[in-house]
């Protein structure tokens, strides 16, 4: 396939990062050298310097064979510009980041396609819905249902009090004696580790499962977590265009506390969301966050401009009792960190929409695929063909890649965790936790 992307800036090259690793022929566009030197002695990528709404520069770049234009540059005109002009010079599909969410909630009164669009994407609405699937439960650092909750991945931090501690697979084997879960993935200190049987926890190993739902509640015991009591309040740091979509999203399921410093800011949020409680003041101040009950709320979520200040309060909150902590931060190499400096979750929103985009593409090939924040891995979900060759031999006769694991099949409505003896069958639904280096290999199991 050949992907012609539009902006070499985070976006652009996470994108072109994960389809590079699938031999995919990806040209990048931009107006900044330095930005494509970067990626060209990083990637396997062909690059063009110049404007992306520049007919002669998008001849250079072939867009007339691109079986997909991305458009992902700061400018929502100049992507819009660029997807229309790509699509009527022979691009087969289009796809354009936007930053004003209007163009989104009314598709039904706008047809885009019509300008030669097929799809837009506003990371400030993905990053929203990925809070919102952070704050399922509180105990969990990471949480993703499949099939309505038939299978779940899970995120769990490793303790020295807890029983896994020091322990290996093997050795923890006789606590899961229902087979009721798997651990498919473990991060430490920023690897990510496929486990096996010799693998050993250490306290500071963030684990991740995939469970049944009785194996969410035995994870849980088995890491001293429990399942607490559903989050209800929740103090927002920030009224950026993610902090206000969160607002506005959760304030009809939540009780909601929204701090923002610009006081011309604070009166617009406070019409646009009447069911929120928007206070004018800087977040930096701990005594502000006292007084207005930081110890009382069951989540913060923090998503100024500024990275350190979302991080930083979010530490506060952590400190104040606060079960679940969510972190806006521009730096992608920050997402390793959350785990390591106590903040539940660093999000990312260039990061999700670079994966969303991702996830698109692949669209067909898989029935679904997310990340896991700060994990060198993707989780999808394939449905097995008929004469697949998965379906040849047992699980453990099977040479799958060992940068990949099988955590579940859903089958006519009941869930499994495989053993090396299971056999797979056409229809089954299987989620797999693998390295972007091996998607290509693993998909080729499921046609």
């Amino acid at each position: 396939m050949k992907i012609v992307i539009a902006g070499a800036g985070d976006v652009g090259f996470h994108l072109a990062k994960l389809l590079a690793n699938e031999s995919q022929d990806i040209t990048l566009v931009d107006v900044d050298g330095d930005r494509l030197l970067h990626a060209s002695q990083h990637l396997d990528v062909a690059t063009v310097k110049g404007s992306s709404s520049s007919f002669m520069v998008l001849e250079q770049a072939k867009v007339n064979k691109a079986d997909m234009l991305i458009t992902v540059t700061a400018s929502e005109e100049n992507n819009l510009l660029t997807a229309s002009l790509g699509k009527q010079m022979g691009a087969k599909r289009t796809i354009a980041r936007i930053n004003n969410s209007e163009f989104l909630q009314n598709r039904d009164r706008f047809d885009m396609r019509k300008l030669g669009i097929d799809e837009l994407i506003s990371p400030e609405l993905l990053a929203t819905k990925e809070v919102k699937r952070l704050l399922k439960e509180a105990a969990i650092t990471d949480t993703f249902e499949f099939e309505r909750g038939l299978l779940s991945l899970i995120g769990i931090s490793i303790e020295e009090a807890d029983h896994l501690h020091n322990k290996t697979l093997k050795e923890t084997a006789y606590l899961n004696p229902y087979f009721d879960f798997l651990t498919v993935a473990v991060l430490r200190n920023n690897e990510t580790l496929i486990p096996r049987g010799d693998t050993r926890f250490e306290a500071g190993d963030h684990a991740y499962y995939i469970a049944k739902p009785e194996g969410v509640e035995r994870v849980l015991q088995l890491t001293g977590k429990k399942l607490e009591k559903k989050i209800k309040s929740i103090m927002i740091l920030g009224g950026s265009r993610v902090g206000y979509y969160a607002a506005r999203s959760l304030s009809y399921k939540y009780n909601i506390i929204l701090i923002e410093k610009n006081k011309e800011k604070c009166f617009e949020l406070a019409d646009l969301l009447p069911n929120t409680l928007v206070i004018n003041g800087d977040g930096r101040n701990v005594e502000l966050l006292e007084e207005e009950g930081i110890e009382n709320v069951d989540a913060f979520i923090a998503v100024t401009g500024d990275s350190e200040t979302n991080i930083i309060s979010s530490l506060v909150a952590k400190n104040h009792g606060v079960r679940k902590t969510i972190a806006l931060v521009e730096n992608m190499d920050y997402i390793h960190l959350s785990q390591n400096i106590g903040v539940d979750t660093l999000i990312n929103k260039k990061l999700i929409a670079a994966n969303f985009i991702f996830r698109y593409i692949r669209r067909g090939e898989i029935l679904s695929l997310t990340s896991i924040h700060g994990v060198d891995a993707e989780v999808l979900e394939f449905v097995v063909n008929e004469g697949a060759a998965i379906t040849e031999k047992p699980l453990s006769e099977l040479d799958f890649p060992k940068t990949a694991i099988i955590g579940g099949i859903i089958r006519k409505g009941k869930a499994h965790i495989p053993k090396g003896d299971f056999l797979f069958y056409p229809y089954d639904r299987v989620v797999v936790l693998s390295k972007p280096e091996c998607i290509r290999k693993v998909e080729e199991f499921f046609k």
